[in-house]
């Protein structure tokens, strides 16, 4: 088994000290000790839910070769092998600080209002077909997921790609000045995190944070297609000594991006890189999607990686669970289309993805819209959902499901156009959703995480057996 870090570079790393440990590295470092690897490093970090200390039993019994735990809790674990540091998110984020200054990879950090996860996914995929590559998981991009991910990229690998979020201001900060990018990407700017914010300015100067965070000659590679570009702009001018390029479908893109057109089970595009176009099939719809995948075509660029492999790595590309992932299930001649949009959503994503529904057409069946509150909107949150009727409208929908207190908002207006009911939380309504729904139907399911519309999505796909995932 190869090792990520011997216990000796850990402890050199944490400045803590060592004890009964009998492995002489790990392979791996979790904050889970469900999902722990055998000969792993257990991180015992304090969230808001859970002491991590109270699970380091069950991670050494799970095969854990160390834990890496706080000094006031050392006492009630001794016998067990430990490396003890002041505090251990500190100390995680000490080894992600000895993974990046010992990496000679090129390094990626992407930030944005929507869109990070999904760039994230297509940079790594193309970058695989480069050299060696780490990326991080899921939606890990926050004070612990960002050094947790760093800390686990191999000395050998050639690519880091990594996802920065933030709900404040000066989140951003310490976390790319970890990172320490070559690259940093912004997808977008909008009001996602709005009520944390005096306005959407505010978000995007948050997101700039990441500007400042580059190394020196490194790359700033920025959406254009939104009203911000300018400050961005800016900043990097203000920052000094990186490149500043943009991409998207404004005409001052210095990548530009035209032809864009859905197709029966995706979407294309064209994107003009200097005297050079290069031509995309993405098997994802939408403009947004387009636009992920020219601002990883940058990356590509500013990398070298060859652009024939960059759009085969983008052809094979497919949505992650709940960010697009749309499922068909067959019956003799009529196919019930589900798109999965249950992970996240802000006015932008909730806009891009009623866009790419309203180009979808049924003639066997209903198209039907679950629509889940937006969150941490603030005291915007009415307006901005009043804001979705007439994209809703425009979405050709026949029936539309509400769930959460802000959606309520929208009965009355939408019962004009079409079916609508309200309920205050999905487990009121998954039941009736599943039993309304029939092959020919085209359904998508789209809100915030918290207001749990997964298991909506859950209980369709119990009903239609196992689909065909595109």
């Amino acid at each position: 088994m190869s090792n990520l870090f011997s216990i000796e570079e850990l402890v050199n790393a944490t400045g803590g000290y060592a004890e009964n440990i009998g492995a002489d590295g790990i392979s791996s470092i979790s904050i889970d000790s469900r999902t722990l690897e055998p000969g792993g490093l257990y991180v015992a970090i304090k969230g808001g839910r859970f002491d991590g200390h109270g699970f380091v039993h069950k991670a050494v019994v799970n095969g854990a070769a160390v834990a890496l735990v706080s000094k006031e809790k050392a006492r009630e674990l001794a016998g067990l092998p430990l490396i003890i540091v002041p505090d251990a998110l500190a100390g995680l984020v000490d080894i992600a600080r000895a993974a990046r200054a010992r990496s000679k990879a090129k390094i990626v950090a992407i930030t944005g209002s929507a869109g990070k996860t999904t760039t994230k996914c297509m940079v790594a995929q193309i970058l695989e077909r480069g050299g060696k590559t780490h990326a991080s998981i899921k939606s890990y991009n926050n004070h612990w997921g960002v050094p947790l991910m760093l800390a686990n990229m191999p000395k050998s690998a050639d690519y880091g790609v990594f996802e920065i979020g933030m709900n404040h201001g000066g989140e951003i900060t310490p976390l790319v000045e970890l990172v320490r990018p070559d690259v940093a990407l912004i997808t977008s700017i909008g009001p996602a995190h709005v009520g944390n914010f005096d306005g959407i300015e505010g978000i995007a100067e948050a997101k700039a944070e990441i500007l400042q965070g580059l190394e020196p000659g490194g790359v700033a590679i920025v959406n254009a297609d939104h009203d911000f570009e300018k400050l961005f702009r800016h900043d990097a001018k203000r920052r000094g000594g990186i490149k500043y390029m943009t991409f998207g479908f404004a005409k001052s893109a210095d990548v530009g991006i035209f032809g864009y057109a859905d197709t029966e089970n995706g979407s294309r595009g064209q994107a003009r890189f200097g005297g050079d176009s290069v031509n995309l099939n993405l098997s994802v719809k939408g403009r947004h999607m387009v636009s992920n995948a020219v601002g990883a075509l940058c990356i590509a660029d500013v990398f070298g990686v060859d652009f024939a492999l960059a759009v085969e790595g983008l052809a094979n590309f497919t949505s992650s669970e709940g960010r697009g992932q749309v499922f068909n299930y067959v019956s003799g001649t009529k196919t019930l289309v589900l798109m999965d949009e249950s992970y996240n959503a802000n006015p932008a994503s909730m806009q891009a993805v009623l866009q790419v529904f309203s180009g979808m057409s049924t003639e066997a069946g209903t198209k039907v819209l679950v629509l889940g509150d937006m969150l941490e909107l603030g005291e915007q949150s009415a307006q901005l959902h009043r804001e979705l009727v007439d994209h809703i409208v425009k979405s050709s929908a026949r029936e539309v499901f509400l769930v959460g207190e802000q959606m309520g908002c929208l009965k009355g207006v939408l019962a004009d156009f079409m079916k609508v009911k309200w309920v205050a939380t999905s487990d009121k309504i998954a039941d009736e959703i599943t039993l309304g729904l029939d092959y020919g139907d085209i359904v998508m399911v789209k809100g915030s995480l918290g207001v749990d519309l997964a298991r909506i999505v859950a209980a369709i796909r119990k009903k239609f057996d196992i689909p065909e995932t595109v």
